[in-house]
């Protein structure tokens, strides 16, 4: 028997955010990743399925989830291997997550959330300078979306090329864990979700 609209909206509703965890932004690189990589080495990516300057970037519209009319505080956790982007007209909130604004650099790479209502968007790599530098991230943040509400996951290379993980970083328990990623990645992990007051 096949669930109807009504019950797959009820199941929806007791798991606000589920759709939000385990979400990985990837920006995988070309090729094979060689034994020992120079130190700030860039790999071109495998994203690129054109137009280097139009289809390196990919973007996920899922649905929050929960009961329309309610807003609920939902924390996140960011793990990853990324290269620095830089952001202004917005809010820094911390070293690299930054609420609002607008990217400031046309080549490095751009990892955003877009929420539907109520209307907002962050961005997960900010850095004071870009250069050829990776590292890796893990931190939390809390953040309020609507019920129902759309949230638009993106990245956007702007050029077909990144920095690639030419240190090996590895993030541990997080997937191809205890290998290093080819390229750079963000995983998101729903830590809590609890309805505002």
């Amino acid at each position: 028997m096949l669930a109807g609209p009504a019950l797959i909206q009820a199941k929806n509703d007791k798991k606000p955010g589920s759709s939000l965890d385990g979400y990985r932004f990837e920006f995988p690189c070309k090729g094979k990743m060689p034994d020992k990589p120079k130190k700030g080495a860039g790999c071109q990516s495998a994203l690129v399925k054109g137009d280097p300057f139009k289809t390196d970037n990919f973007k996920k519209a899922v649905n929050f989830g929960g009961e329309a009319g309610k807003t609920y505080k939902i924390t996140l956790r960011f793990r990853g291997v990324v290269e620095p982007m830089m952001y202004k007209n917005g809010k820094m909130d911390g070293d690299y997550f930054y609420i609002g604004g607008e990217p400031n650099n046309r080549t490095y790479n751009i990892y955003k959330i877009d929420i539907a209502s109520p209307k907002s968007h962050y961005f997960l790599n900010r850095q004071d300078r870009v250069g050829h530098r990776i590292f890796t991230i893990d931190y939390v943040k809390t953040i309020e979306i609507e019920g129902g509400s759309q949230i638009t996951l993106s990245g956007d290379g702007q050029n077909g090329k990144l920095i690639s993980n030419f240190a090996q970083h590895v993030v541990p328990d997080v997937a191809p864990a205890p290998k290093p990623y080819h390229g750079q990645f963000i995983q998101i992990d729903v830590v809590k979700v609890e309805e505002s007051k």
